[in-house]
């Protein structure tokens, strides 16, 4: 019987990982140089590497999982494609208005970021449609043919299309496609009713005009992706990693980008769930660092944190439900992730104010920092690593070979020079203010949601993670740091464990205590036989589908919901039940609950189906002599201290390491640095992990 793999690929700002996973257990990885302008090249050079160290061939590959932050830098960079609105008369400055908040209160520096559509691309057709569904006004379709005719002489390459009260009756809307798609089939069209069938024509409009803005973009790539495997001999299903930390077939993602906007980084959360059950850590802190980004998450009893929306934003982007109007609202389902522009390659400068800082633009893989010679000339925080002695003078499994003395040139011209100071503070001073910011991202998801870091487990992964891990639990007081088996491309086995989801919603405006048992069925019943019939057309087995439903409820009044799980065949009980569980998840949420009366707004189905069958995570113990850890083979100097710290500091290898080893050391692997500092203690656990408690 032949030998088969599923392969996961993660897209990085300055590396693309690449995991193939076999139905035998076999893993292999390998990590490339992303290739900005045309990011599928470096996905297609790490496969065919990844292949030919298996030795599988193309057709043994049953499938591809995907995470890409096309999305993300689309909107990020405003690389999006010429997007336009088409609204209902009276409603054109919706998406500028939005929610009349600023996400500081006292911070009068901050800009509203421009939208995604200007105003002269935002357009007004006649028709309306009453808050009860009733037709008020027929849609004017001779106004909305002069519309695409304007859209068309304008060069538009998308738009989206957002009516009031549509998710009431979507009719206007999608009489509205129809005629776009028929006379200007150029033009994608996204509606709202297709991503957000939904009350709140902000959350609404916006969450569709991201869908219009990052479509074009994401389709280009995603086919030429296709090709590119198929050019290879690769014609496995390829399914792309969404914002909830599932996996979804490419074309649903050509055409409902807006649910992959926070694509990889979501997998490898779920990955870090998956790992934590496994080895019964249930409350983990998944901290991930990468090129470009760092990013922290929550797993608590288990379970991932996730929330209904998402603002995507300059600085520090968190779906936090306190912090409103940063950026660009996207109401869809998604892992709570806060993520801050700060990576191994964000830039070091000085301000006008003479203040250091780092971040959040990065050098990324093109030109790269200035020790990979690949034309960078600016200081990164990879720089700053290998002038102090965190990183070894090779990256990448030996595959890349720093320069050392360029990353003293870079530093000591744009920071050192610049502050009067030796090439060593800038450097120490520059990984310092990385950690503070990256420290940031972790109190977002414990401190500011009422959370003790403390009582979590730092889990930590991507390429840069296990270098700066130790120092941030020690900024926060977190008691241990985990780090998996080949964390640096952690992201990429975390698809390999994550399953197949299917989304749908439906509106449910009614006061709780007014829902009738029958109702919720039929609703459910409806519900439930879209998504079997949308996955049975994809090919998938029907008893495989698992269904999971929730209510959004909130008290009367109110402008937020929390989503409460219900089991569809316990109606009778359920129907009882529901107030009671919002109201304990309200007041572990808000402290307090109130008395008033709690309405539904929203029915919510998850349908899935689990992608692989074998254990990602299984992976021996690696055996080491009967006396103990082996003794370090070599020593490199390292700066652990401001003021001449430098520490002779032992080098271990990953493949054999068991510790427990008390710090300093390093331990190195083809595609990290652990990093543990003086007076901490590194050893290992039974599921291969790497765990080092940190010194009171």
């Amino acid at each position: 019987m032949r030998e088969t793999g599923r392969i996961g690929v993660d897209i990085g700002g300055t590396f693309t990982d690449i995991v193939l996973f076999t139905d035998r257990g076999r893993t292999v990885s390998r990590k490339t140089p992303s290739t900005p302008l045309r990011p599928e090249q470096a996905v297609l050079t790490g496969i065919r590497l990844a292949l030919e160290e298996s030795g599988l061939e193309a057709n043994d590959i049953v499938s591809v999982l995907h995470g890409t932050t096309v999305g993300s830098n689309a909107i990020l960079q405003k690389r999006g494609g010429r997007t336009a609105l088409v609204t209902t008369r009276g409603f054109r400055d919706v998406l500028e208005i939005g929610r009349l908040r600023t996400p500081g209160m006292f911070d009068l520096s901050w800009d509203k970021p421009e939208p995604l559509v200007p105003r002269h691309w935002r357009y007004e057709v006649s028709e309306r449609i009453a808050a009860n569904g009733a037709v008020i006004a027929l849609l004017d379709g001779q106004q909305l043919l002069d519309v695409g005719a304007f859209l068309q002489a304008e060069g538009i390459e998308s738009v989206a299309i957002c009516f009031l009260n549509s998710y009431r009756n979507p009719a206007h809307e999608r009489e509205a496609e129809a005629i776009l798609r028929e006379r200007f089939p150029e033009i994608a069209v996204t509606t709202s009713v297709a991503v957000l069938p939904e009350q709140r024509e902000y959350e609404r409009t916006s969450t569709t005009v991201v869908n219009a803005y990052v479509l074009p973009v994401l389709r280009e790539y995603l086919v030429s992706l296709a090709d590119g495997l198929k050019a290879m001999g690769l014609d496995a299903p390829l399914f792309v990693s969404n914002s909830n930390g599932g996996l979804a077939p490419a074309a649903l993602a050509q055409e409902k980008p807006v649910f992959f906007i926070s694509s990889g980084r979501a997998a490898g959360v779920a990955g870090a769930g998956n790992l934590g059950t496994r080895i019964k850590a249930p409350d983990l802190v998944a901290f991930d660092m990468g090129g470009t980004t760092a990013s922290a998450s929550l797993v608590k009893d288990g379970k991932l944190s996730r929330t209904t929306e998402y603002e995507f934003r300059s600085g520090i982007s968190t779906p936090s439900r306190f912090i409103k109007a940063g950026g660009y609202m996207m109401r869809v389902p998604t892992v709570d992730v806060a993520e801050i522009g700060n990576g191994s390659g964000s830039i070091a400068y000085v301000d006008d104010g003479g203040l250091t800082c780092v971040g959040p633009i990065s050098a990324g893989a093109d030109p790269g920092p200035a020790c990979y010679g690949t034309g960078g000339d600016k200081p990164t925080v990879t720089d700053a690593n290998l002038v102090l002695g965190f990183l070894p003078d090779r990256l990448a499994g030996g595959s890349m070979m720093l320069d050392v003395d360029a990353a003293r040139t870079a530093i000591a011209r744009h920071v050192a020079d610049p502050l009067g100071l030796s090439i060593e503070e800038a450097a120490f001073g520059i990984r310092a203010i990385a950690n503070a910011n990256m420290a940031r991202a972790i109190r977002a998801v414990t401190i500011e949601r009422g959370l003790d870091p403390r009582d979590f487990k730092l889990l930590a992964y991507g390429g840069s993670g296990p270098n700066h891990a130790c120092d941030l639990a020690r900024i926060l007081n977190m008691p241990e740091v985990l780090f998996p088996p080949a964390p640096g491309v952690f992201t990429a086995m975390g698809m390999l464990s994550g399953a197949i989801e299917h989304f749908l919603i439906r509106s449910l405006q009614q006061p709780l205590d007014r829902i009738e048992p029958a109702t919720l069925q039929a609703m459910t019943r409806d519900l439930a036989d879209e998504a079997i019939r949308e996955l049975s057309a994809r090919g998938h087995d029907r008893d495989a589908i698992g269904l999971g439903f929730e209510i959004d409820l909130r008290f009367a009044g109110q402008d937020s919901e929390l989503q409460v799980p219900f089991d569809p065949d316990r109606l009778e009980d359920e129907i009882g039940a529901l107030r009671p569980r919002f109201l304990e998840l309200y007041r572990e949420m808000y402290g307090y609950v109130s008395r008033d009366g709690v309405e539904a707004v929203n029915m919510r189905l998850t349908a899935s189906i689990a992608a692989g069958t074998a254990d990602i995570w299984q992976r021996a113990p690696e055996t080491v002599t009967e006396a103990g850890q082996r003794p370090a083979e070599r020593t490199r100097p390292v700066y652990f201290e401001r003021g001449g710290g430098w520490r002779d500091t032992p080098i271990f290898d990953r493949d054999g390491f068991a510790g427990p080893v008390t710090g300093p050391l390093a331990i190195e692997s083809a595609d990290t640095t652990i990093i543990v500092p003086p007076g901490a203690t590194a050893g290992t656990d039974p599921a291969g992990n790497v765990v080092v408690t940190i010194d009171a």
